[in-house]
């Protein structure tokens, strides 16, 4: 019967699924790859179906018959015909224009339907760009091959890409069985499927785009396996020294390269080898803002067949732009969430490329590769003091004295008390909540200001259990591997940063060795505007399945009573 059904469409492009249909997870993962989730409250979840959301379905494979075949098996009311409209319509723009090698060493650009592109002609930008061949098609430029996709996504038109690559001079790279550690080493079948997915066996539809996995799902790895099946000089682009650092082991884990193969593009050295590693920080390092970026030209120095752009979600603007003239190189992005705050999803999509391939966490936490993590809120009280201080500030004010309320220690102190003798990290965006908090607990603190080498053996006590707590920055919420940490506890956040959120559950996602759970709270002071923007944070969580416990300050003082007095 219809009213059955689990699905509620709407004229504005949203869709409505009941959390407690008993379908609910079903619908959730067919939703994934073609719908954004937009509002997550206990029993109804909204999501929306958007151009980006349609183009990158389609990058995947699926087709407009297909989602709306779903849609109208699953739909309670009858689908409205808009939903009909722009579903076939973006779908078939995908493939509208397609840019194809040209004579010589130009582009060509077709067009299934010439009448728009004599259209799009009118306007400035996007003549400075191609040049019209009288066949309903045009010449491009290969330097303008980046800009052209740009230009033509602002109208609503996403690029096929079919000019292929620079082959890029060739490298051996080649899988061991075992690591250099003695563990065996294959792909999983989830990292064989998106390493497929992008590379699509060397043809020129794949060589770009971006994977989607979780943190402690193996991202690297597939990295590591795309590089292998290209078999190319590479660049990879990574968020901090401490991650470059971390690639450079994995690669000498995992591959049969020499350590004289890979070389460090950083502030401590400047080497450029057949596979080399660098940071967006020094990518992106100008003396002044009057002048140019010094180290943009490492994107030509080297003959790189790839680039691979760990954590792309952080991508800097200013990588978009030299992203921009490097189309001829293929691009691998890989990241935990395709979220960014600067809006700038659509960069990412014609720039790196469409989505690859994107597993649900929840099933990768059903099968086992990742560990099942319990997520709780714990809303704290502020006392009346600072809640009169909170009310007569403006708003960047309140959401600091929110975030850095001293109620927030005590329960800090319960939660440390409850989890004693476990690995906990405690994540937060202030550096003076941050000190206070080090007065408090007595444990080391890794901030941005931390110098790489007093970091890496800060994570490697941590690793070896002679530091069982430490407390980080937002340097944090990335790249860093800590296998055993199965406590993560945020006092504080960047606002309303579903990226940030995901980042920092992911510090405990990797599986532990004795397979047990792991927990992720957020400390969010009640009836403010910290409170208001952690349900922004966990809106992407929510999506991937995940449910937040919510506690009161209240409760956490009884356990943390009851523990002290089992413990003595």
């Amino acid at each position: 019967m219809a009213e059955d059904r689990p699905l509620i469409l709407q004229g504005d492009l949203t869709l409505i699924l009941e959390t407690a249909h008993p379908r609910f997870v079903e619908m959730r993962d067919w939703l994934l790859p073609f719908a954004e989730l937009v509002k997550s409250p206990e029993h109804l979840h909204t999501y929306r179906i958007t151009p980006i959301s349609i183009w990158n379905a389609a990058a995947a494979g699926l087709s407009s018959s297909e989602v709306l075949d779903f849609l109208e098996r699953e739909s309670r009311y009858p689908v409205p015909d808009n939903f009909r409209t722009e579903v076939r319509t973006w779908f078939e723009r995908c493939g509208l224009f397609r840019l194809c090698k040209g004579p010589g060493g130009k582009l060509h650009l077709e067009c299934r339907e010439p009448k728009v592109l004599k259209e799009l002609l009118h306007d400035e930008k996007m003549a400075e760009l191609v040049v019209p061949d009288g066949d309903g098609g045009a010449t491009v430029d290969p330097a303008h091959r980046g800009l052209l996709k740009e230009r033509l996504i602002a109208f609503g038109f996403p690029l096929e890409d079919h000019a292929g690559y620079r082959s890029g001079a060739p490298l051996d790279v080649r899988l061991r069985n075992t690591t250099l550690s003695g563990d065996d080493f294959s792909l999983r079948p989830y990292q064989e499927e998106a390493v497929g997915n992008f590379h699509m066996d060397g043809r020129v539809e794949g060589g770009s785009g971006v994977v989607v996995l979780p943190c402690g799902a193996g991202k690297t790895v597939v990295g590591i396996a795309a590089m292998a099946a290209i078999g190319t000089e590479t660049l990879i682009l990574t968020p901090n020294t401490v991650a470059l650092r971390q690639w450079r082991q994995e690669l000498l884990e995992r591959t049969w390269l020499e350590d004289s193969q890979i070389g460090e593009y950083s502030g401590d050295s400047k080497e450029i080898r057949p596979v080399t590693l660098t940071t967006y920080q020094i990518m992106t390092y100008r003396r002044s803002t009057s002048e140019d970026f010094l180290h943009f030209g490492l994107f030509d120095q080297g003959d790189w067949g790839l680039i691979v752009y760990d954590e792309v979600h952080l991508l800097p603007a200013p990588v978009f732009r030299a992203t921009a003239e490097i189309q001829a190189r293929r691009r691998l992005g890989l990241t935990a969430t395709l979220v960014r705050e600067d809006g700038k999803e659509e960069d990412v999509f014609c720039l790196i490329g469409p989505k690859r391939y994107d597993a649900p966490w929840k099933d990768l936490e059903r099968r086992g590769y990742i560990a099942a993590v319990d997520c709780a809120e714990v809303r704290v009280p502020m006392d009346e003091e600072l809640r009169l201080e909170y009310l007569g500030a403006k708003s960047r004010k309140k959401f600091r004295l929110a975030s850095e309320n001293p109620g927030k220690v005590e329960c800090l102190h319960a939660l440390l008390a409850k989890h004693a003798g476990e690995r906990i990290l405690i994540i937060g965006q202030y550096l003076d909540q941050l000190r206070v908090l080090q007065e408090e607990v007595g444990c080391p603190v890794i901030t941005g200001k931390t110098p790489t080498p007093e970091r890496e053996d800060l994570y490697q006590a941590f690793r070896e259990g002679r530091e069982r707590i430490l407390l980080v920055s937002k340097v944090g919420n990335f790249a860093i591997d800590l296998p055993d940490a199965n406590v993560a506890i945020q006092v504080s956040g960047t606002f309303g940063s579903r990226q940030e959120e995901a980042q920092r559950l992911g510090r405990v996602l990797r599986p532990k060795s004795d397979g047990s759970r792991a927990t992720f709270y957020s400390l969010v002071t009640e009836a403010t505007s910290d409170q208001d923007y952690a349900e922004k944070r966990q809106r992407f969580l929510t999506e991937q399945g995940y449910a937040y416990q919510i506690m009161t300050a209240g409760s956490l003082a009884v356990t943390r009573e009851e523990t002290e007095h089992e413990t003595s």
